[in-house]
């Protein structure tokens, strides 16, 4: 592990060592586990997917990458996380199974980009300028991390 870990930092990339083996393993579970109240939040008419979205990219989202959950605990302090769980939690989605919607979206053959329309209609143009948006955003992470690199 040791000999990976070092290989893939020499290329300039961030590996994370995971102590076990579970299904999923670390950033799967997490993206899921958000992927799931996010679809609980549409399928119950809360908000539609738009919002469910927007609220992500331009709230929490934007702290992601350089504040992680844990950290964000810590700084806001584990006691005021605490009152927040024992209040919150209790009402988010704990469902074991996919989401009904979901499966029916998959069988009526609404698979997102693939066929035009998933949560929301996708017409070809804005399939391809979120393509796009998403690959200059990372173009431009992977440069600013190289640039840092440089720097130290």
């Amino acid at each position: 592990m040791e000999r990976t870990i070092n290989i893939l930092n020499d290329v300039g990339k961030h590996p994370i060592r995971v102590n076990k083996d579970v299904p999923g393993f670390v950033a799967n579970r997490l993206q899921h586990a958000l992927w799931r109240e996010a679809i609980s939040i549409v399928e119950n008419g809360i908000a539609d997917a738009k919002t469910v979205d927007e609220s992500i990219k331009y709230s929490f989202g934007m702290r992601l990458p350089v504040l992680g959950p844990i950290e964000n605990a810590d700084m806001v302090g584990t006691d005021l996380t605490l009152a927040i769980h024992h209040y919150l939690l209790e009402h988010l989605e704990n469902s074991t199974k996919p989401s009904p919607l979901l499966v029916e979206m998959v069988e009526k053959g609404e698979l997102g980009f693939k066929s035009g329309k998933g949560f929301q209609q996708w017409p070809k143009e804005e399939i391809a300028e979120s393509k796009r948006k998403l690959n200059h955003y990372l173009i431009d992470v992977e440069n600013k991390n190289q640039s840092d690199q440089k720097i130290n």
